[in-house]
């Protein structure tokens, strides 16, 4: 309960909060500088922000040299480890693992059903979109389909980044947080393959067919999870 009220305290600060969604969507490490000229403030108030961030442990740092001279720089990032707030308390990743654990106890029939399920969940994220955009049964352009899933990757928390071949056959996207991470830990092949039929699900959801290519894996000690999706619209 203490370090919620810490973690709740410091978010409380609008112009904290706001940093730190800049520093999630960076995607690299950030300097005292940088903050200050972004929110147009003094570096020592930038500094006193960061550091009431990492002292809840929602950033680390490190101090390193930037190539460019003088003096080492503090750089920040996004900290490695997990925060969860409830009221009253739940605790969702022993339930995850224990559901993890209960379907790998039953064998291939088990591992089939955790991936079909994961990719219904994946078409259902997409359908949720669509209903929100009143677009269902919709006839979509590709744009419009981009955009679906665009917002429908940062909903389910994938804070994703995409480009597109100039024929728009080709979505390439990362995903820079992974949020079965954890479970996956412990569970690598599992989870991992679960999350790619979630993937397939979305994109299949959109397009006439779609063809998923894993090319990193964070699990694997990649900085992202990268794919590259053949699609037809």
């Amino acid at each position: 309960m203490e370090q919620t009220l810490k973690i709740t305290n410091v978010l409380s600060d609008p112009t904290r909060y706001y940093i730190y969604q800049y520093i999630t969507k960076r995607h690299q490490e950030v300097t005292v500088q940088e903050v200050a000229d972004n929110f147009n403030i003094h570096p020592n108030v930038a500094r006193l922000h960061l550091s009431k961030l990492e002292d809840v442990n929602m950033l680390s740092s490190e101090t390193k040299k930037t190539g460019k001279g003088g003096r080492p720089s503090r750089l920040y990032r996004l900290s490695e480890g997990l925060i969860q707030l409830h009221f009253p308390y739940r605790d969702y990743m022993l339930l995850s693992r224990v559901a993890i654990q209960t379907m790998l106890s039953l064998g291939e029939e088990g591992k089939n059903a955790l991936y079909l399920t994961g990719k219904r969940f994946g078409v259902e994220v997409i359908e949720q979109e669509l209903v929100k955009k009143q677009q269902a049964g919709v006839e979509l352009d590709f744009e419009q389909k981009l955009s679906i899933l665009k917002s429908a990757a940062t909903l389910a928390g994938f804070d994703p980044e995409f480009e597109i071949n100039e024929k728009q056959t080709k979505i390439y996207f990362q995903i820079f947080n992974c949020p079965f991470k954890e479970v996956a830990a412990d569970h690598s092949e599992a989870v991992c393959s679960m999350h790619h039929e979630f993937l397939k699900g979305m994109f299949e959801a959109l397009f006439e067919s779609a063809e998923l290519i894993e090319h990193g894996n964070i699990a694997n000690g990649c900085d992202t999870c990268s794919y590259q999706a053949l699609v037809t619209n």
